[in-house]
C-alpha cells in the first residue's frame, strides 16, 4: 500500500475529503464524540498529512503539527475494516524517520500501552478531552 506525505496545499480536493470523512466516521460517529474536528490546524504551515490508501480511499491516517520545539502527532486513525494490520505503526515509523523529534501526542488512555511499545513514554498526568480519557506521551529522537 502506498504511503503519502503531503502539506495541506499539496492535497487534492478528493484526498482532503477522504481524510476528513475517515476522521469524522471514526472520531465523531463510531466513538460517539461530537467535537469540532476542523480545528484550523490542518492548513498551518509545517503541518503534514500522512496516510495510506486503497481503492476505497484513505485507510490509515495521521497528522503531524510543527510546534517549533516538538512535532505533535494527532488524529491517528485506521478504517475499521483495516485495523490490526500494522498500518498505523507504518505511519508512525515514517514520522520518526521523516521529521525531527521529539514527538508528542495525546493518546486515548486505552491505547497508551500500544504507544509505549512504539517508544513513547507517559509525559504528564492523564486528562479527559471531549469525554475521552487521554494520556500525554512523548518520544525522544
Amino acid at each position: 500500500m502506498e504511503l503519502f506525505d503531503r502539506s495541506f496545499s499539496e492535497l487534492t480536493a478528493l484526498e482532503l475529503y477522504d481524510i476528513v470523512r475517515l476522521r469524522v466516521d471514526v472520531f465523531v460517529v463510531e466513538q460517539q464524540c461530537p467535537y469540532g474536528d476542523l480545528d484550523g490546524r490542518d492548513t498551518e504551515r509545517g503541518t503534514r498529512h500522512i496516510w495510506q490508501g486503497d481503492a476505497k480511499g484513505v485507510v490509515s491516517y495521521l497528522r503531524v503539527l510543527d510546534e517549533g520545539d516538538v512535532r505533535r502527532i494527532g488524529r491517528v486513525v485506521t478504517r475499521p475494516d483495516a485495523r490490526g494490520g500494522g498500518l498505523s505503526v507504518r505511519l508512525l515509523d515514517h514520522v520518526v524517520e521523516a521529521t525531527d523529534g521529539p514527538w508528542v501526542l495525546g493518546a486515548q488512555a486505552h491505547l497508551a500501552d500500544w504507544y509505549r511499545r512504539l517508544g513513547f513514554v507517559t509525559d504528564g498526568e492523564p486528562y479527559v478531552e471531549d469525554g475521552i480519557p487521554h494520556v500525554p506521551m512523548r518520544r525522544e529522537p
